[in-house]
């Protein structure tokens, strides 16, 4: 496992755990200037990204009993290059938004997986209906257009040097507001490692 993908698992793993953040994850909670502060800045990413795992129950169950692959190289491929694009015209760097991005499809795989998991052991469990997979990618294009976004508006808390431990306290905040299971918090976590750069 990549140094980056295992220290920010293991600290945001710790923290939804256990509900507490390290010291510095507090730091610029408040801001004399005015400058948003990181948590602000973070906290509507890591929203949209428990947003976008919501979605991925909907492709679970679009998918289940008909033989089509989680795994979609073709599709994740049209939505890395949507997203690099959007980057460019919105002002994110493209190259951390592919990455970002990258973590978001694996999330989203990492639910399916546990979800057709469920269903297979116990078929009393799966879905009745089966959604239209082409209204569920609308959906998950308008979240990935506001996703953009929020990764171009918090450049400045991604550069900083506690962004760890504040992406960990967002991601708790998040997980006790729309109380995600254990499988969704899991997947959450898996969902931004590429969220903090390497330092």
């Amino acid at each position: 496992m990549p140094a980056r993908l295992a220290l920010t698992t293991a600290v945001a793993a710790g923290v939804l755990a256990t509900g507490v953040a390290p010291a510095s994850a507090h730091e610029g909670s408040g801001s004399r200037t005015g400058v948003p502060s990181s948590y602000s800045q973070l906290l509507p990413l890591t929203t949209l990204s428990a947003e976008r795992l919501a979605t991925a129950d909907l492709v679970a169950a679009a998918k289940w009993g008909t033989g089509s692959p989680i795994d979609d190289p073709a599709r994740e491929q049209v939505v890395l290059d949507t997203v690099r694009k959007q980057a460019v015209e919105t002002g994110a760097d493209p190259e951390a938004t592919v990455a970002i991005f990258r973590d978001q499809i694996e999330a989203n795989k990492l639910v399916q997986r546990g979800l057709h998991a469920l269903w297979t052991a116990d078929p009393s469990k799966a879905p009745a209906e089966r959604p239209d997979l082409t209204e569920v990618r609308k959906e998950i294009n308008r979240i990935n257009i506001e996703l953009v976004r929020a990764i171009a508006g918090s450049d400045r808390a991604r550069a900083t040097w506690s962004c760890r431990g504040v992406l960990a306290v967002t991601a708790v905040h998040v997980r006790h507001e729309k109380q995600l299971d254990k499988l969704h918090s899991r997947a959450l976590v898996r969902a931004v490692p590429s969220v903090c750069p390497v330092r």
